[in-house]
């Protein structure tokens, strides 16, 4: 994909249209690269590691450790990027996943399998160090629909990294590994030699020197961004992870038919964050569609637990793929406002903290309701985090607006 400039351009109307600027382009393939690699993994690595003769529990905690890692390394090379650079951390984080990724299929033993996982997500950085990167290159009025469409590469990834593994798993269980791995070293390659350097060595304490950073005031003032983060994402993974047992209870769906459904859930995300994030920030501003995504995957998540069959469970999807389009965008976008130019890099990594130990903390607890109470107290619950997240940052961004 060839970069942009960020000249206008005539629309079709014959009104200007804001381009992207220099550089991101170069970063939106990195990413869009790097998850689709993560997503070939992700579907078959319960089946691959059921060939070393392990239970489910083993299956969950390998899963567990890579978004362990993940959450304590992210803050750590996010802060790593404020000092050396962004490129150079996504570097990193690429060859790390190659490695990770060559180990896994290389694997003899589940002791093998552990090490890689954690490589792995010692390594997963590569998003949060991307969005500070998208953050340094935009003006802030166009920050929503860079970001948005930042988010969009992650949706795409999730579509094709699936399909991608189905086709590697036709040959054996280690290929879609071997393919992501090489997958990860190209693309680690092709950024050496196109990735920009958005915030060269030195510019945090540059930054510091002029403006002065209250790093208490800081965390302070992105505390109750986090708890919005942790709290959204753990509904809306708790959905992700038990939606398959929903549809064949309620639908009897086959595995093949849930993965069309997920994957017309993550096109119509990519195109929410591509399309309409920009024009609704615009329009309402940034806090208010944060505001009003967290309201709609409430309502979207308080609609599944209907049981109307098709009739409430489709205007349910929709309501969640809108208001978490809108409102995942919007939250990052807030929180790189708070942290400021000097400390993005390990803001965004609190960020990506917050959220994998939600994506540990939800599904862990959708699936035991899921089992113990059945799939209406299961998005109840959901329904009920997430308008947890909008009391919280309902009086944090009426005062952002004023």
């Amino acid at each position: 994909m060839t970069d942009s400039t960020a000249s206008s351009t005539p629309s079709v109307s014959g009104a200007p249209r804001k381009g992207a600027p220099q550089g991101f382009w170069v970063v939106w393939s990195t990413v869009a690269l790097d998850l689709i690699g993560f997503g070939i993994v992700i579907p078959i690595l319960p089946l691959y590691v059921e060939d070393f003769g392990v239970g489910p529990a083993t299956v969950g905690a390998l899963v567990a450790v890579y978004s362990l890692a993940q959450g304590i390394m992210a803050p750590v090379m996010g802060r790593v990027s404020d000092r050396v650079g962004r490129k150079p951390v996504l570097l990193v984080s690429l060859v790390g996943s190659a490695i990770g990724s060559l180990l896994t299929g290389l694997a003899g033993s589940v002791a093998v399998l552990f090490a890689a996982r954690i490589l792995d997500g010692a390594s997963g950085a590569s998003i949060s160090v991307a969005q500070a990167a998208v953050t340094d290159l935009a003006e802030p009025e166009d920050r929503p629909r860079l970001l948005g469409l930042l988010g969009a590469a992650i949706g795409l990834g999730f579509v094709l990294g699936p399909a991608l593994g189905a086709l590697g798993a036709l040959v054996s269980t280690r290929t879609p590994f071997y393919l992501a791995a090489g997958l990860a070293l190209l693309n680690a390659g092709a950024a050496a030699y196109r990735l920009p350097e958005t915030h060269p060595p030195g510019s945090a304490r540059v930054v510091d020197e002029l403006e002065p950073v209250d790093v208490p005031g800081v965390r302070k003032a992105v505390a109750p961004l986090l708890i919005v983060a942790f709290l959204g994402t753990s509904a809306f993974s708790g959905f992700e992870a038990t939606f398959s047992l929903l549809a064949d209870r309620r639908f009897g769906l086959s595995p093949s038919g849930v993965a069309v459904v997920f994957v017309a859930i993550g096109l119509v995300l990519s195109m929410v964050q591509g399309g309409l994030v920009g024009p609704t920030t615009k329009r309402i501003g940034v806090s208010r569609t944060l505001l009003f995504g967290l309201a709609t995957v409430a309502a979207g998540l308080v609609l599944l637990a209907v049981e109307g069959g098709w009739a409430t469970t489709i205007p349910a999807l929709g309501l969640l793929v809108v208001g978490q389009g809108l409102a995942s965008p919007a939250l990052s976008v807030r929180v790189g406002d708070v942290a400021g130019r000097a400390r993005r890099g390990v803001v965004y990594g609190w960020q990506q903290a917050s959220s994998a130990g939600a994506r540990a903390v939800g599904p862990l607890l959708a699936g035991a309701l899921f089992e113990w109470s059945g799939p209406s107290s299961t998005y109840l619950v959901g329904g009920g985090l997430m308008a947890a997240a909008l009391v919280v940052a309902l009086p944090n961004e009426r005062a952002n607006e004023g």
